[in-house]
C-alpha cells in the first residue's frame, strides 16, 4: 500500500504493519490529515483539527516504537474525538457557541486509557449541539454531510464521528450515545457502533446531556477494531460514581465465526409501521444469514412497553439536560453575554444566545416536567415505565442470547428534511432509545443497502454481555462484504 492510501487501513491492518516496521506512525498520521484536507471541504466532519500535536505526538510514538520490544493495538494509530469528550489542550465545544473556545485543563478517563497506549489524537468531531439531535444538523457551526450522498444527514449526535470513519478521516473514532447516538449514524454512515452497558466505560470527563443515559463508545470500521477498542475504553473508574467495578474481558477473544446454538430473538414491536420496506427486506435477509450460521431464531418475541420508550425518552433525557445545563449561567466558564445590567440579564441573556433552538426547546421540556404540580404526572410516571421496559428486556434474556432489531427505521434522510418537525426526527431514534432507557449494550453494524443508502442491524443483549454481541457481529461480517464498501467520495 502506497504512503497516501494508509488512511484506508483499519486499526488491526495498521497495528500490523506498525508492529513489523513496514510504515511508521507518523507516515500514517500524515496520510490521515492529508485525507482530512482533501475531503473535509465536503463532509464537514471535523470541528478542530490538532494537526500540530499529532505529528509531534506520532514522531515521539515512532521513537519509542524503535526502542521497544512489544506495542499494542492501538499504539502510534490516528483517532478522531467526539467534541463532547474533554480533551486537555484541545478545544472541546459540545457543537455549542457556549463552549465555543473552551480548552478542558484535564483530560476524560477513556483520553488518558487511550494516551497510555500511545494513540495519536487528530481531532475533534462535529456533532449536534450537547448531543441532542438525530441528524448533526444541530451543531452550532455546520451541519455534517453523509459521505454516501451529500445531500443527506450522516445521523446524529455522532454524526461528525460515523461520516469521518466512513470516509477513511481517522482510522477510528469514540462517540457518546444518550439515545442511539453512536449507533444511528453508525448505521446511516455504514460503518460498526458499540453503545456499551452502562457502566462499563467511564463517563468522567464526558460533558453531560443526560447522566442515566449517557455512554461512550467506539466508531470503527469493522468489528476486530471495535472489540480492540472496547478492551482498552473499558474498565471501573473510582471517579465516575456509576462505573462498574467488574473486570473486563479480552474481547477479541469472542471473535470467531461460529454462532451455532446462539438463540436470537426478533421483537416485533421493531418492524411495525413506520420501519421503510428496503430497512425490513435487508434486516431480514441479515437474520437469514444469522440462521444459516448455525443460530436459532425466534420471530415470536414481544416487548409491549418499547411502544412507550420514545415519549418517556423524552421526559427522562430532558429532565436530567435541564439540571445538567443549568451550570451554563455565563459566571463560571464559557460564553457570557456581558451586555446586561445585572447578573440575573446576565444568565437569561448568556442562555438566550448561547444554546441553540433544540437545546432551548429540551430545556424547557425537561424544566416544564421537573416542576411543581407535573413531576409526579410526567417524570415520575417516566421512571416507571422505565423500570417496565427495563423489567422486559431481563424476561427477554433469560430465553434469548441477543435480540435484533433494524438499527434505524429508516435510510439517511435529506438536509433540512426533518428541522421544521421536532417529533419526526425524534422518531429516528425510535429503535435505539429503549437499549439507553434499560442500560444494557448493543450494536450496529452494516447490514446492506438501500439504492445504494446504508442500513444498519442492531444486535443487543443482556448486561456486560458485550462478547457475545461480538460475537455475533463478527460472525455475520466474516459472510457478507458490506462494511468493505466505500462512499462513492472514497
Amino acid at each position: 500500500m502506497q504512503a497516501n492510501e494508509l488512511h484506508q487501513l483499519t486499526t488491526h491492518e495498521a497495528h500490523e504493519l506498525l508492529k513489523q516496521r513496514k510504515i511508521s506512525s507518523a507516515e500514517l498520521t500524515k496520510s490521515v490529515l492529508k485525507r482530512i484536507a482533501e475531503i473535509e471541504g465536503k463532509v464537514h466532519a471535523c470541528v478542530t483539527i490538532a494537526e500540530d500535536i499529532a505529528l509531534k505526538e506520532a514522531e515521539k510514538v515512532d521513537d519509542y516504537i524503535k526502542t521497544a520490544h512489544e506495542i499494542t493495538p492501538l499504539t502510534g494509530i490516528p483517532i478522531l474525538i467526539k467534541d463532547v469528550i474533554c480533551t486537555k489542550g484541545i478545544r472541546t465545544t459540545c457543537g455549542s457557541k457556549m463552549l465555543e473556545n473552551f480548552v478542558p485543563p484535564y483530560d476524560a478517563t477513556v483520553i488518558e486509557k487511550l494516551k497510555a497506549q500511545k494513540a495519536v489524537i487528530v481531532g475533534k468531531t462535529n456533532m449536534d449541539e450537547f448531543a441532542m439531535g438525530s441528524s448533526t444538523e444541530h451543531s452550532a457551526f455546520f451541519p455534517t454531510h453523509n459521505p454516501w450522498d451529500l445531500s443527506r444527514v450522516p445521523g446524529g449526535s455522532s454524526g461528525g464521528s460515523a461520516a469521518a470513519v466512513a470516509v477513511d478521516e481517522t482510522i477510528y473514532a469514540l462517540g457518546s450515545d444518550t439515545g442511539g447516538s453512536i449507533r444511528q449514524p453508525a448505521a446511516l454512515c455504514s460503518v460498526v457502533g458499540l453503545k456499551p452497558t452502562y457502566g462499563r466505560v467511564s463517563r468522567f470527563g464526558l460533558v453531560a446531556f443526560a447522566s442515566s443515559l449517557d455512554q461512550i463508545g467506539p466508531i470503527t470500521k469493522d468489528v476486530t477494531d471495535c472489540a480492540l477498542v472496547m478492551n482498552v475504553i473499558s474498565g471501573y473508574d473510582s471517579r465516575d460514581s456509576t462505573s462498574a467495578p467488574y473486570p473486563v474481558p479480552d474481547y477479541t477473544r469472542q471473535l470467531i465465526p461460529s454462532i451455532k446454538g446462539l438463540k436470537i430473538g426478533i421483537p416485533r414491536e421493531y418492524l411495525v409501521e413506520g420501519v421503510q420496506n428496503q430497512v425490513k427486506a435487508a434486516l431480514e435477509a441479515a437474520i437469514n444469514k444469522l440462521q444459516e450460521l448455525g443460530a436459532e431464531i425466534d420471530w415470536e418475541v414481544s416487548l409491549p412497553h418499547t411502544k412507550y420508550a420514545l415519549a418517556a425518552y423524552y421526559i427522562l433525557a430532558p429532565s436530567e439536560a435541564s439540571a445538567n445545563l443549568a451550570r451554563y449561567d455565563g459566571v463560571k466558564y464559557g460564553f457570557s453575554e456581558r451586555n446586561a445590567r445585572n447578573v440575573i440579564e446576565t444568565t437569561e441573556r448568556t442562555r438566550q444566545f448561547g444554546f441553540g433552538l433544540e437545546v432551548k426547546r429540551r430545556i424547557m421540556l425537561g424544566t416544564y416536567a421537573l416542576s411543581a404540580g407535573y413531576y409526579d404526572a410526567y417524570y415520575l410516571k417516566a421512571q416507571k415505565v422505565r423500570t417496565l421496559i427495563k423489567q422486559e428486556f431481563d424476561q427477554a434474556f433469560e430465553k434469548y442470547d441477543a435480540l435484533v432489531t433494524p438499527t434505524s427505521p429508516i435510510v439517511p434522510f435529506k438536509l433540512g428534511e426533518k428541522l421544521e418537525d421536532p417529533m419526526q426526527m425524534y422518531l429516528s431514534d425510535v429503535c435505539t432509545l429503549p437499549i439507553n432507557i434499560a442500560g444494557i449494550p448493543a450494536i450496529s453494524i452494516p447490514a446492506g443497502f438501500a439504492d445504494n443508502l446504508p442500513i444498519g442491524m442492531q444486535i443487543m443483549g443482556k448486561p456486560f454481555s458485550e462478547e457475545i454481541l461480538l460475537r455475533i457481529a463478527f460472525a455475520y461480517e466474516q459472510t457478507t462484504d458490506w462494511h468493505k464498501r466505500k462512499p462513492p467520495l472514497s
